[in-house]
């Protein structure tokens, strides 16, 4: 009897156990799963609870809040000193800077220039231009360079490349240039055009001219460096805006190309990025079989950042006006939006070319304006610097901020123009 008492004893305490073991693991759990609101303190990670798809999205970013973000920045311009625009009559352009690079105590850049008798008559007008008579502002072009001890002031040293002779690649334009640096030797990569641009749509592909110095002489390699895509292809048609880098012991040449487009759907078109792959600077480029690594954006620039490579990503597309950043230099997701963003920029980039395990950043660079004339009247472009925060080297919190307020008369000149009139008076529903 005893035994029986001893055992009925346990097992009611056994019992009590368990179901205080139990009540704790149900109490834990409703603890757990218990509405949380996200706290007033900024997580340094992302926290252990449900969240909206914006809250959730915050952490994707390298951090939550855009201020600290290492890849957000405003960008400010100075208007370069020492370049003259003949008036500003249209027949003197520049655009298209490269990287700034040093040398010798000096900061060297190229750029595409046109110097003809008149302004640009247009696109829509290509099959009117002569030798003398540029389509577009960057038809008719040469590749020239200046030189810079600070950065704002600058001296046109003259002609890098000069186009070559009819028929040779190039003959009709030579455009877009960007610099590498490669064991010690130059090597300039740009846009070559053997018809006016617009007749078809910018055809052209990339090609090359290589030095011992940065004030040359140049040589003009005279053929296609990365050709186009075989026909179906979505850059069939262009390989453009050559950006190249050294990364991971290689060179890392990004690419532009516009597709769905000319000749038929003109107003269809869309616009990706490339990237193709070498081991000298002559190639064969080897093109990514991920291409297109991004599906937006126009003049992209691109740099060592950290382990990877960060893009600013401007004009076309769903990802416009972003900073965008792929840890292996191929899948790029989005670090930060931006506004007032430079166009075909070229940032000074120490480590472009040193093969370097942790990109530092930039500071700042060169980007054109496309617009310093009037369409159809003095077209023309002009080259400008542009300063930011881009960099792991710089604490600059003016150009962290959030917020750049215009005066209303930046805004109204951006005006309605002829649509003014349709609209007056018209319901929203049938604009």
């Amino acid at each position: 009897m005893k035994t029986i008492k001893l055992q009925s004893i346990l097992f009611i305490g056994l019992l009590l156990f368990v179901s205080s073991s139990c009540k704790q693991q149900v109490n834990q759990q409703s603890e757990k799963t218990e509405h949380q609101v996200f706290p007033h303190k900024m997580p340094t990670e992302k926290p252990d609870f449900p969240m909206s798809s914006a809250i959730e999205r915050m952490f994707d970013y390298s951090t939550p809040r855009v201020q600290d973000n290492e890849l957000y920045s405003l960008f400010k311009y100075t208007q370069l000193e020492g370049l003259d625009y003949n008036n500003h009559d249209g027949t003197i352009s520049r655009r298209d800077p490269s990287r700034p690079i040093f040398v010798n105590g000096k900061y060297y850049m190229w750029y595409t220039k046109r110097q003809t008798k008149v302004p640009p008559i247009g696109a829509k007008r290509a099959a009117e231009a002569t030798d003398e008579i540029p389509s577009t502002d960057w038809d008719l072009c040469d590749l020239w360079y200046a030189t810079s001890e600070d950065g704002f002031t600058w001296d046109e040293q003259g002609i890098a490349v000069a186009r070559p002779a009819k028929p040779a690649l190039g003959w009709r334009s030579i455009a877009t240039p960007d610099i590498l640096v490669w064991k010690g030797k130059y090597y300039l990569y740009f846009q070559a055009f053997n018809e006016p641009s617009g007749t078809k749509g910018d055809w052209c592909p990339i090609s090359m001219a290589y030095a011992d110095s940065p004030d040359g002489p140049w040589t003009h390699v005279g053929k296609t460096v990365v050709p186009f895509g075989k026909k179906g292809e979505w850059d069939q048609d262009q390989t453009q805006d050559p950006h190249p880098i050294v990364y991971k012991g290689k060179i890392y040449l990004y690419y532009k190309a516009a597709y769905n487009k000319w000749p038929d759907l003109r107003d269809k078109y869309a616009v990706a990025h490339g990237l193709a792959i070498a081991d000298d600077p002559f190639g064969p480029f080897k093109k990514h079989p991920l291409n297109p690594v991004l599906n937006s954006g126009h003049e992209t620039t691109y740099f060592p950042f950290k382990e990877g490579i960060a893009a600013l990503v401007i004009k076309d597309g769903n990802e416009r006006e972003t900073m965008q950043y792929a840890e292996d230099g191929v899948n790029f997701k989005i670090a930060s939006s931006v506004s007032l963003t430079p166009t075909a920029t070229g940032f000074y980039t120490p480590d472009a070319f040193t093969n370097t395990n942790y990109g530092r950043g930039v500071s700042w660079g060169l980007c054109h304006f496309i617009n310093a004339g009037k369409y159809g009247v003095n077209q023309h472009s002009i080259i400008a610097r542009v300063d930011c925060d881009l960099s792991l080297d710089c604490n600059e919190p003016s150009l962290k901020r959030t917020g750049v307020w215009h005066k209303p008369d930046v805004y109204f000149k951006q005006g309605l123009g002829g649509l003014k009139t349709k609209r007056k008076g018209k319901p929203n529903k049938n604009d």
